[in-house]
């Protein structure tokens, strides 16, 4: 990356130089890439305070320099100006990405965060509302209690948890509505709030 020591070309010999880059000549691209990766690497290692980025960053502007010498135009300017504006741009824009990639990774993270904090509220949300059905529940009669499990909990019909307590539908009916009537009571929902 450090400039040769020795005589470097400047003015019109820079320009001569990407003039023939602009045609491919390899040859004339070594020499200019000697005259200027110094510099190159400087202001970009200024700009972004890390070797090792400055390294990569000074490599794709050098590279810039050959993809683009034929739209150097020597009426608007010299050569180490021209090469140095390509430098600057491109570490500031390394910069911005490093910026907007750690702002989106931290965007992200806090959603994760959010996300497993929903969680846990729901889930003790959950855990409270079975308490209270539990104590509701403690509240019902036996019958009231054994017909609404066996129905609710059991995934029995009405017939079954009749046949199963051996007692008349009707009987098992009135049970379970009058044990919804009290829980309904005991939870404190409206008759408004039921499915």
């Amino acid at each position: 990356m450090r400039p040769t020591v020795g005589s470097q070309p400047q003015g019109d010999e820079l320009q001569e130089l990407v003039a023939k880059v602009a045609v491919g000549d390899h040859d004339a691209y070594r020499t200019l890439y000697r005259a200027v990766v110094g510099r190159v690497f400087g202001i970009v290692r200024r700009v972004l305070r890390d070797e090792a980025q400055a390294e990569e960053v000074a490599q794709e502007v050098m590279l810039d320099v050959w993809r683009t010498a034929a739209r150097y135009r020597p009426e608007r300017g010299e050569v180490i100006p021209w090469v140095l504006t390509m430098a600057h741009h491109r570490a500031v824009d390394r910069v911005r990405f490093a910026r907007a990639a750690a702002a989106r990774d931290e965007r992200a993270a806090a959603k994760a965060h959010v996300t497993a904090f929903d969680e846990v509220v729901e889930e003790v949300e959950n855990r409270l509302e079975r308490e209270r059905v539990r104590h509701c529940l403690r509240g019902l009669t036996d019958l009231q209690r054994q017909s609404l499990t066996l129905a609710y909990y059991g995934g029995r019909t009405c017939q079954e948890v009749a046949d199963q307590l051996g007692s008349p539908l009707s009987t098992v009916k009135t049970r379970m509505r009058d044990g919804l009537v009290r829980l309904r009571d005991c939870l404190g929902v409206g008759a408004d709030d039921l499915p």
